[in-house]
């Protein structure tokens, strides 16, 4: 039969073995957690950091300077603003060196870190980009840095900049003109004795795929090797020359087509009466106001140079066939005016019916008739305005003005594209 246990002893009996149960978990715990966590390479990089200096450089105990290969990953470029004479860049840093002090035998595999505190650690080059305006660097949404570190002192080192470039641009041949946009690296406190830059390849520089600018096209990427002196001695600095062209579409759109457009409806004076003067004067002084608000709207956009561009030839000279056109709209009322009236004389005989056209130059000059031994009398005279000779410069504008824009429009694009 089974024994009936005592309540007395049920209590501490399950107390004991909670208690047992807890003290063992938790020792397995601490060596389970110590044995899954445990990293070798981490640790082994942790014992060469104990002697590791990071003043200077990993090749100072030989005395040769420190060769850091560049590449620049461009992810996006933004608009070339023409006033502020910038661009924004958002890209990729990457660096690589040797550094035998981080050389071990007992690291299995390459080690990529994140943590910008331990990165802080190690020497590094001190790369600055000498053209930037301003430059940010991306934490969104952790710090966008990465070293890698090889087992046989092997390092990489990649940052992500947003950095706004300066390129002073030649506006002459605007907005038919081809830019040169630099990025430059250069080492901000290492001469060329402790570091040496170059580019790792003939494609540092790679960009997006798919990547496109707004108003430009990029031709080719050129880059090069300078060097920059300075009082207190010579840096290593290196250069990617953008070389790019120009996109006309949106000029074409927004400035030289309604330019012309305006042009031709000045023209439309030619064709109206000389004595319909308020619809020719407010033709004129409509389209010169248009083409003046036109060419000024192009000039708030861009930085105030001192020299003529090419869209300025081009405003200045559309500018030009409007005024002309409302001057000889003055020039031809203004003669009609000063010519006076022709006197229309109807002559009645009994041989012939004809009509006299006598100009004069003036109402009150005396006019005298040719005699005749057929005309009896003179049945009418009417007073007619004097627009011939006007409507004969009006015939004439209408040749001479298209065929000296087509001559402009010949010579304009034949220089600033060729």
């Amino acid at each position: 039969m089974l024994k009936v246990v005592p309540f007395q002893l049920v209590i501490p009996t399950i107390l004991l073995v909670l208690a047992n149960l807890f003290v063992g978990s938790s020792t397995r715990t601490k060596k389970s957690s110590y044995l899954m966590y445990e990293d070798r390479d981490l640790m082994v990089l942790d014992e060469l950091l104990r002697v590791y200096d990071r003043r200077v450089t990993p090749t100072h105990h030989i005395s040769l300077p420190t060769t850091v290969k560049c590449e620049l990953y461009l992810r996006s470029i933004g608009a070339i603003n023409p006033d502020t004479m910038d661009y924004e860049v958002d890209l990729y840093l990457r660096q690589s060196w040797h550094d035998e002090r981080l050389r071990s035998n007992n690291l299995t595999r390459h080690l990529d870190l994140n943590d910008p505190i331990f990165v802080k650690r190690l020497w590094r080059p001190d790369v600055y980009f000498p053209n930037a305006k301003h430059g940010e660097f991306q934490y969104v949404t952790v710090p966008n840095v990465l070293l890698r570190i090889s087992p046989n002192g092997d390092i990489l080192y990649m940052l992500r900049l947003k950095l706004i470039f300066s390129c002073m641009m030649e506006m002459e041949r605007y907005p038919l003109d081809t830019q040169v946009c630099d990025i430059e690296l250069a080492s901000f406190s290492k001469t060329v004795q402790e570091v040496e830059l170059k580019w790792l390849n003939g494609k540092s520089v790679t960009m997006h795929s798919g990547m496109k600018l707004a108003q430009f096209e990029l031709e080719q990427v050129r880059l090069t090797v300078c060097k920059e002196s300075f009082q207190i001695g010579e840096y290593s600095c290196l250069r990617a020359r953008f070389d790019l062209k120009r996109s006309i579409g949106h000029y074409l759109v927004q400035y030289y087509l309604p330019s012309t457009l305006i042009v031709f409806i000045s023209w439309v004076s030619f064709w109206l009466d000389v004595d319909a003067i308020p619809a020719r004067i407010t033709l004129g002084v409509t389209t010169l106001l248009t083409i003046s608000s036109e060419s000024s709207d192009h000039q708030s956009n861009l930085a105030p140079v001192s020299y003529v561009k090419a869209l300025d030839v081009w405003m200045g000279t559309c500018t030009f066939f409007v005024f002309a056109a409302l001057i000889e709209f003055t020039f031809v009322s203004y003669l009609a005016r000063k010519r006076g009236n022709i006197q229309e004389f109807k002559l009645e005989s009994d041989e012939v019916k004809a009509t006299l056209i006598v100009p004069v130059s003036s109402m009150k000059e005396i006019i005298t008739l040719p005699t005749s031994a057929n005309v009896r009398e003179i049945s009418s005279v009417t007073f007619l305005p004097a627009s011939m000779f006007s409507k004969r410069i009006d015939k004439t504008s209408r040749i001479i003005f298209p065929l000296g824009f087509i001559i402009f429009n010949a010579l304009y694009w034949f220089y600033y594209l060729v």
